[in-house]
């Protein structure tokens, strides 16, 4: 169980950023991305999630999820938290959010649809068989369907 990030050697590392995620989340993705995206350096440390770490507990002790975003030791949980700290912390381009507020808050609404509705539709399909995941098929082209029809300009 690793509880600090560390480096070669085993020592201890002190970064600036950290995200504590797993490669399997879309959750975590996002944030990666978005780090990427705005050249931001981080370490990566990848959670168990059927053995979570103290660092996960101590940090999100609340949900005890992932992803975690540690930034000089202080911690930011969900997802859409962190992205927009990430923009408004490192405000340089390219930005996340659009700076007019009705087109941030649609955004903000797409975001939120995404994860209310199309990531848990789309677990559905992985999780069911036979005629149950048939019904979560269908139920996921429904998803789509507003997302093509109402979210894309």
């Amino acid at each position: 169980m690793q509880d600090r990030p560390q480096i070669e050697g085993g020592m201890e590392k002190e970064s600036e950023v950290v995200l504590l995620g797993t490669w399997s989340s879309g959750y975590c993705t996002r944030i990666e991305l978005a780090l990427k995206l705005k050249g931001i350096p981080y370490e990566n440390v990848e959670e168990d999630l059927s053995n979570k770490s103290h660092l996960l507990i101590h940090h999100n002790p609340v949900h005890k999820k992932v992803p975690v975003l540690l930034h000089n030791g202080k911690a930011i949980a969900e997802s859409l938290v962190i992205l927009e700290y990430i923009d408004e912390h490192w405000n340089h381009a390219p930005k996340l959010l659009p700076d007019d507020p009705y087109e941030r808050a649609k955004v903000r609404f797409w975001a939120s649809f995404c994860d209310q509705k199309f990531q848990p539709s789309a677990h559905d399909i992985m999780i069911t068989k036979g005629e149950e995941q048939e019904k979560a098929i269908e139920n996921f082209w429904e998803v789509l369907k507003v997302f093509k029809e109402e979210g894309l300009e």
